[in-house]
């Protein structure tokens, strides 16, 4: 048993920042917790921390009842975004601090920290100062500080949200040869859709302080189960549901609204049956894959993302005409917000 939470509420004055949350995350798992800023992320892992207490239901750790038990009671490593470390401590006064604090043996300490050093792959960086290291140097700190105490639970609020692209990608691959090396039951806090997919073994997918879904990666982008997810999980066109494009396919939906990803609209030169004609208004080069604005003759605009291979094929140029058709469509009914 890992963690489980049973409708958790939590109001701060008249904003309800967390609204009857149900959440179960198994042992040696890493979650992430997905959602613009304010729908309730961190407040939830906060509850978890128990640096919150919910005002309706009960959070269960390792099988036990943690509601109302303290922090330092929870055995959970907990890291801050802006990591937080003492600024007065070397490297190894920080990683040290807990179990310092639990009065462990000295020795143990010294053969706990020196350990942390090679796994968070600091060696000979443990009597420099914060101000002497990079920020990822500074997180992997944390990150060690926080496994110190040897925690059940391991927390992290944005963990990499201070730092630069590069470094991100570097700290999120290293952060998961890390769990798979410990199988430490993670739970981290992100609005980066390309972090949660790239890292976790499940998402939870939260807006306005409720859970949308929960699944694999695959299954939230492959499948998922409302326009929200739908649309914040990667680029998305949404289209009336009985649009010209769609009935040409057959796929005419009605009165809802239809949801097309750029990828499955596949794109053509030539005329054929059941083509749509559209005009690229502008071509974005991404790295492997090029994205195209489009225009059907409707006026409608539509995104479309092609390899570049592909691309080369085509010759494609601004204002040319071409013909496009989708590859498939999901529908979810109008009054469905999102």
């Amino acid at each position: 048993m890992g963690i489980v939470v049973e409708h958790v509420s939590k109001r701060f004055g008249n904003f309800l920042a967390v609204d009857d949350v149900s959440l179960t995350i198994p042992t040696g798992s890493l979650v992430a917790l997905l959602g613009p800023s304010g729908s309730g992320k961190s407040t939830l892992l906060r509850l978890i921390a128990g640096l919150e207490t919910p005002d309706t239901g009960k959070i269960w750790l390792t099988g036990q009842d943690a509601t109302h038990r303290q922090v330092q009671e929870r055995n959970i490593g907990f890291v801050f975004q802006h990591y937080a470390l003492f600024k007065h401590m070397t490297v190894r006064q920080n990683i040290a601090f807990g179990l310092e604090v639990r009065k462990v043996p000295k020795q143990r300490i010294k053969q706990r920290v020196e350990t942390l050093l090679e796994l968070v792959q600091l060696q000979g960086l443990g009597d420099r100062y914060p101000h002497q290291l990079s920020g990822g140097q500074r997180q992997r700190v944390a990150l060690a500080r926080a496994l110190a105490v040897e925690p059940q639970v391991l927390l992290l609020d944005e963990p990499f949200g201070a730092l630069d692209a590069r470094v991100r990608q570097e700290l999120r691959a290293w952060l998961r040869r890390l769990h798979d090396e410990m199988h430490v039951t993670t739970v981290f806090v992100t609005h980066d859709q390309e972090e949660a997919m790239e890292l976790s073994d499940q998402i939870v997918v939260i807006h306005k302080g409720r859970v949308e879904q929960v699944g694999t990666p695959a299954e939230i982008y492959d499948h998922p189960a409302t326009p929200f997810v739908m649309s914040f999980i990667g680029p998305v066109n949404v289209l009336p549901g009985n649009a010209g494009l769609l009935q040409r396919q057959g796929l005419d939906m009605g009165h809802g609204q239809a949801f097309l990803r750029p990828h499955d609209i596949i794109i053509s030169t030539n005329p054929e049956e059941a083509h749509t004609p559209a005009r690229i208004q502008r071509l974005l080069h991404l790295g492997p894959e090029v994205r195209l604005e489009l225009t059907l003759e409707d006026g409608q605009t539509l995104m479309a993302q092609i390899d570049r291979q592909r691309f080369a094929q085509l010759q494609l140029q601004p204002h040319q005409q071409v013909y496009v058709r989708p590859r498939e469509a999901r529908c979810f009914p109008l009054n469905y917000s999102i």
